[in-house]
């Protein structure tokens, strides 16, 4: 498995800033993972962009949920769930733990990271 993925049957995570790449690459890293998550069977997939905790940067994370966003509008994916949104009260969220149950053991859920995003593929 490359650096920077996780695998999981239910939750598939990829890391894309865990080199710290340019936007441009970790755009395309992006575009790779999801291609492959498609092919591996079209979990859910958690994206790990980071927010810009140290005060600068963020350019990752706000170019990865430009995408997307951009990606959801087009109808290349079925939902995104932002960090912030990751709660059990979103109604995105609920829908998605209605299918995936297994999903309520997410580290991340309920805890408003901005530092990834979730990533519903279409079926």
């Amino acid at each position: 498995m490359p650096a920077g993925r996780q695998g999981s049957r239910v939750l598939k995570t990829v890391n894309l800033k865990f080199d710290l790449p340019p936007v441009s690459e970790a755009l395309q890293r992006l575009q790779r993972e999801l291609e492959t998550a498609r092919r591996e069977g079209g979990a859910p997939v958690k994206i790990v962009h980071g927010y810009g905790s140290s005060g600068v940067g963020g350019d990752i994370r706000i170019a990865v949920q430009k995408r997307l966003r951009e990606m959801v509008e087009a109808g290349e994916l079925h939902a995104c769930i932002f960090g912030e949104d990751w709660s059990a009260s979103d109604e995105d969220t609920w829908r998605l733990l209605e299918r995936h149950p297994e999903l309520k053991k997410d580290a991340h859920l309920g805890r408003g990271n901005r530092g990834i995003s979730i990533v519903v593929l279409k079926d």
